[in-house]
Parts: structure tokens; sequence; C-alpha cells
């Protein structure tokens, strides 16, 4: 479960996107503007932000740029447009954006967008001539290699590291696994943890987890947790 920063001027799209990644568990916190976004970034780093790049006080580029500036970019961003061109996704790229959503925005490029960022190890970065290799081999690419604007994502190069074998678990969590899956697992311990501490009340575990019934029932559902047994003892 990660803290995501959603920033977008249109509301139906800010509560499409915190609907989708709070049912999956995230925390999410919500920015109409770049305004209330600063004040979202300085109370505390998120895991991950979705910034659109078209808003009325301050677009998306100038933000992601003032952050690098600060030092505050030290969090992946994904980038938000449905009406974007190339030079603005190469642009974005070459400033620390980790990747980039075309609207309107799926279900399932939403999740696999969010789990590859998630993923992401960013060191902050400064927009600066030290990043325009990585913007000019981009920018050297078709639209089609890009993929911004066709619905794909911007490919940035990571190394990964293969961790030691002797840490490849968490319990009885492998690492090895993908997050979702990972994270899937996790989350069945911790809620059979919480239900049989609660003695199956749905109202408390709602209570100690911090979950709407509503959602909590459908987290269980979506886990393959029978829920109807704790329905009746609640």
């Amino acid at each position: 479960m990660a803290r995501i920063l959603v920033v977008d001027d249109e509301v139906g799209i800010r509560e499409l996107l915190s609907e989708i990644l709070y049912d999956e568990g995230h925390t999410v916190t919500l920015a109409e503007n770049a305004a209330q976004a600063r004040e979202a970034r300085q109370r505390g780093r998120p895991d991950l932000v979705l910034l659109d790049i078209w808003m009325p006080d301050t677009d998306g580029v100038s933000l992601l740029k003032e952050w690098a500036s600060q030092g505050l970019l030290d969090m992946p961003v994904v980038m938000m447009s449905g009406h974007a061109t190339v030079d603005t996704a190469v642009e974005a790229t070459r400033i620390g954006a980790v990747d980039f959503l075309e609207k309107p925005i799926t279900m399932q490029k939403l999740l696999k967008t969010v789990a590859s960022a998630l993923e992401r190890t960013v060191t902050p970065v400064v927009a600066n001539a030290g990043t325009r290799a990585q913007a000019g081999a981009i920018a050297g690419r078709t639209l089609t290699d890009v993929g911004a604007l066709a619905g794909g994502s911007i490919p940035v190069a990571a190394a990964a590291a293969e961790p030691p074998e002797a840490e490849n678990k968490l319990g009885s969590i492998s690492l090895d696994l993908p997050l979702r899956e990972a994270r899937d697992e996790f989350e069945r311990i911790y809620f059979d943890y919480h239900l049989r501490r609660e003695n199956h009340s749905m109202t408390r575990v709602s209570e100690r987890t911090g979950l709407e019934r509503t959602h909590l029932y459908r987290k269980l559902k979506q886990l393959g947790i029978d829920s109807s047994r704790r329905r009746n003892q609640s």
C-alpha cells in the first residue's frame, strides 16, 4: 500500500482515480491545483504523484521543474494529459517524470502504470543538462516508440539489482513475487489477523483498518476472503 498524491483540476478525474486507488488499498491525497499540490508535498513525501499537465494556475511541467529545482523530486511522478504533444512528454521526462498516462485513463492502464512506477527508486534530480541525454534518446524515437500519446508509456531504463537470496522473504511472503501478488498476499494476512483479533466483527475491523465497511467488503471479496460468515456476526 502506498501514499499517492493525485493532482488534477477536473473533479471527475480526481474522484475516479481516488476510488480505483483506494480500492487497491492505497492512501490517496487529492489536489485540484498546483498550490494544493505544493502544500501536500510540504506536509510529507508521497510514494507516487499522478500529475496533470494542464492546470489553470500552474501547469504540471512547471510544477515538476519547481520541485526539481528545490530538491523535492525524490518520488516517482507520472504525468497525465489528454492533449499533450510528444515534445511535452519528452520535456517532462527530461525533468524527472517516470511515465505518462493519456486521458481517458483506463483502470487497467492506471494500475499497471502505478505498479511499475512504485517499483522505481528515484534519486532527487535537478532539471539541468545532466538529464538531456535521456531526453535526447527519447526524442530520437518515433511517437509510436515513445507511446506517450498512443496509450503507452515513456520507457525509462532502470538498472535492476538482484537482492541477496537470504533476503527474498518477508515472513511467509516471497519477495520474488510480482508487486501486486506480494501485496495481495500481505493484505490477506493483514485482514485475516484483524478479523481474528476483532472476532470477525466487520464494524470493529472497519474502524481498526480505517476502511469504510463498503470498501472493506469489496476488498475482502477482491482478496478471495469469504465475508458472509463475518457479516452475520457483525
